[in-house]
Parts: C-alpha cells; structure tokens; sequence
C-alpha cells in the first residue's frame, strides 16, 4: 500500500490509507468486542430466564402441608425443559439445614448465602461437567415439623455444553457480520481516497506532459479547496520564473544585439594593428580599441543595469530609506570630472537639510547617474546642466535641467525604448539605454518619469508622490547627520 517518491517519501494517499484503515481497524476491533460481550450477556440472560422459569415450576409443585417435604410430578417437568434445553437437567430440592434432600443431592449448592425470594444464578462443575445453576431459597408455609421459620431451597441446573456451542455460534456470525462490515468500510475508505486524489493525479499528469519552457498557470477549477492555496504558489512561482526566462532572454537577445559589433570592430582593429609595423598606426589603432572597449564596457554595465531594474525581487528584498539631497551631491561629485573634460557647468540646487525617500540607494543612484550622463552627452560644450530636489507638499522631485538642443515631440513619447536614440544623438556615442534604464528604475519605484521640451533644452523629472505605496518619501522632513 505504501507509494515512495523518487525522494523517498511517502506520498499522501499511502499516509492518508496508513493513518485511516489502522485507526478503522482498531475502533472496529473495539466495537466487535464490545458487541460480542453483549451478545454473550444477552444469551447468558435467555438462557437464565429459561433456567428460573423451571426453576419457579418446581417450585410451585413443592408441599410442606404432610409435615414433611414433597414435590409433585417433578420428572415430567425436568423432561419437558430437558426437550426444551437439548440438554441434561438436574433439581435438587433440600431444606436449609440438610435434613430433607430431594433430587440429584450432589449438585453443589453456591457459596454466598442466598436472599429469600431471590433467584441466584452460578456455575459450577458437576459429575465431571460444567452446569449453569439456578437457586431459589423461601420460607416454608407451613412449615415441616421441628423445622419453624426454616427455609427451602430450589436447585434447577443445566449442561453449558449446548449454552456455548449457541453462544459461539451467534458469535461468529456477529463476527463474520462485522468482518464483512469492515471490509465493505476499507473498501470504500480506499475508494474514497482515490477518488479524492484524482484532480492530484491529473494535475501530476498535467504537469509531467507539458514542455519544459511550458509556464501557462495551472488550471484550478476541479482542485480541491484545501489544494488551491499550494496551486495558487505553484502558478505564482511559475509566473515568475516565466519573468525570470523572459528578462534572461531579453538580456540575452540585447546583449548578443549590442556587444556583437563592437567586439568584431575590436577584432578588425586588432588584425590591422597587428599588421602595421608603423608605430603611428598602431598606435592610432590602439587608441580607437580603447574607444571601442570603453564603450563596450559601458554598454554591458548598462545592459547590466537594465536587467536588474527590471527584475521585481530586486525592490522587494531592500527596504531603506535614502536622502536624496546627499545623494544628488555624491551624483554631481562622481560625474563632474566628465563635465569637466567637456568642458560643461554641471550645477546642483538642493534644499538646505535631508529629503528622506524610502527607496534602494542604488536604485536612485542609477536613475539619476542615466539622466545625469543623458544631459552630459547631449548638451554640447559650454552647456549647462543643474541637478535639483524639490519637495513640496504632495511630492519630491529630482529633476535634470540642461539647455542642449532638446528634443522633439516624437522623441519624448518613444523615450524610454530601449536602444533608441533620438534625432539630436546621431552624433553622440551611446546605446540608447540611458533613459530605458530610468523607465524601468521608476516603474519598479512607481514613480513617474516625466520628459519635457520646451524648445531650447530639457527637462527630465522623476516625481514620487507621498502616497506611493512602494517608494513613500516622509512627509516631514528628517535632520541631516
């Protein structure tokens, strides 16, 4: 009966029947004892009515009214209750103090003093055999001579042999009854539990037939209540492993998509510098393969990024509290030297004191890194870029403010694509990933990122309201350590 898994466990239907049938067993075992005692009882008490019935008829034919004690056509009864019983019966009538004895006088008499008028019931051995005594003891009207307020005493008693050949008999047919009864009881114990288990079958089955990248949820409809719960995990586990292979594939896809030319165009540099034999030209050659790395390295950190906005644990395991006017400093602080060499105002308004966000520090970091290197790379040399927080009584923003040439209604509305560029950076290098990073840091926050354009320059915005559920700033400001 019981069913192992591959890992060694039982399965449920073999703990489910192991737990039932003992248990079924065990309370029918009681119950069959307890209705064969009473069963037992009930013959035993037949038999005794049966038994005090002649025991009574002897005793209305006994007569003390000669003095002395007699009984009247005691055999024909005995015969009669002999025919009735199947059996060998025997009588005894005596006086309580010996001195009249009628009957089989060996038949012994019990050993607690009987009651007056009380039948007492007992058994006993008699010539070699066991016998089931009846005993009735009543004072004498009238009584024998010398004998006054005396007593006598009624013995009937009979052969148990045919008692416990009856007795047994109803007994294994109350058993043979009970067996069948818990038999039918296991069988449609057993039943029941398959029956109960088949949606757990068809949902194995289900399972064990679909395609391995086959992620669609499980059907719940005909599964039981008690099992939706671990059906309802399954499919969620399921949804999000499926989110999982969808973002590993896109990061794939987008990977072989961007790295592949510049590693060919790696590879082109190489075999020509490796043919040159003027330093000039390998030098040329050199640098141009360090142009080409760096923006290869920078694209896979991008990808890199994009893939890890995108991932929804990645918010969910991380729940801190970031100052957004620290950050911001640390921000311009890491890209001024950029700004620098292009020789670019990169500018920072931030209100005096700490803007508390409940959101990941890196997170942040890397929205406003993009829009930041964003406005770095499109604004040309001699621009100027700001970056500000603003709180206000129903939000925080962070916006980035250059005055680079802008971008057009059709750019904005398709910002956010990944590796699209807009039409003022044919002439920047870049992937178009900058902005698809952001898109994806702000809907992981449920912030909203907002592009505006009003002729010369931009702006972009990440705005967080006080009510966003994921990524709450504080509604009173924090002191600054």
């Amino acid at each position: 009966m019981t069913e192992v898994g591959s890992s060694g466990k039982r399965s449920l239907k073999s703990i489910l029947l192991w737990s039932l049938i003992p248990t079924l067993l065990l309370f029918m075992t009681a119950a069959l004892w307890l209705s064969n005692h009473q069963l037992r009882k009930q013959i035993d008490l037949a038999y005794d009515r049966s038994l005090a019935g002649a025991l009574r008829s002897i005793d209305h034919q006994i007569s003390t009214e000669s003095g002395g004690l007699s009984i009247e056509l005691p055999y024909l009864m005995l015969e009669f209750f002999e025919l009735t019983a199947n059996e060998n019966v025997y009588y005894r009538v005596m006086t309580e103090d010996g001195l009249a004895d009628i009957g089989n006088q060996q038949l012994p008499l019990p050993s607690d003093p009987l009651i007056s008028n009380s039948p007492y019931f007992y058994t006993a051995t008699y010539l070699g055999q066991r016998i089931r005594v009846a005993a009735l003891a009543r004072s004498m009207d009238p009584p024998i001579y010398n004998d006054v307020g005396g007593r006598v005493i009624v013995m009937v008693a009979e052969d148990v042999a045919t008692r416990q050949a009856f007795i047994e008999s109803m007994l294994w047919q109350s058993v043979e009854r009970d067996i069948v009864v818990v038999l039918m009881i296991m069988i449609i114990l057993v039943l029941a539990v398959l029956f109960a288990l088949r949606p757990l079958t068809r949902l194995e089955q289900e399972l064990e037939g679909r395609h391995h990248d086959d992620l669609r949820p499980i059907e719940a409809e005909d599964i039981p209540s008690e099992v939706q719960p671990l059906v309802k995990a399954v499919n969620l586990h399921m949804a999000r492993y499926e989110r999982q292979a969808r973002l590993q594939s896109q990061f794939l896809d987008d990977a072989s998509h961007q790295l592949r030319t510049p590693l060919t165009v790696l590879r082109a540099q190489l075999s020509y510098a490796l043919r040159e034999s003027d330093p000039q030209e390998v030098r040329s050659a050199l640098l141009a393969m360090g142009e080409g790395l760096e923006r290869a390295e920078r694209t896979a950190n991008q990808l890199l990024s994009l893939a890890r906005a995108s991932e929804m644990a990645a918010f969910d395991d991380e729940q801190q509290d970031t100052d957004l006017v620290a950050l911001a400093h640390d921000v311009v602080r890491q890209l001024y030297p950029a700004a620098r060499a292009r020789r670019q105002d990169l500018g920072l308004d931030c209100p005096a004191g700490a803007v508390w966000l409940r959101a990941p520090e890196w997170l942040l970091r890397e929205a406003i890194v993009n829009l930041v290197d964003n406005a770095l790379r499109y604004t040309p040399a001699g621009g100027v870029i700001t970056l500000s927080v603003i709180r206000s009584a129903d939000d925080v923003r962070v916006v980035v403010e250059d005055n680079g040439p802008g971008m057009t209604p059709a750019d904005i509305q398709k910002a956010g694509v990944r590796f699209r560029r807009g039409k003022s950076g044919k002439n920047t290098t870049g992937a178009g990933l900058g902005l698809a990073i952001v898109e994806a840091i702000m809907r992981q926050l449920q912030g909203q990122f907002v592009l505006e354009s009003p002729g010369r320059g931009c702006r972009a915005s990440l705005v967080f309201t006080l009510v966003s559920p994921r990524a709450a700033p504080f509604a009173k400001t924090k002191p600054s350590n």
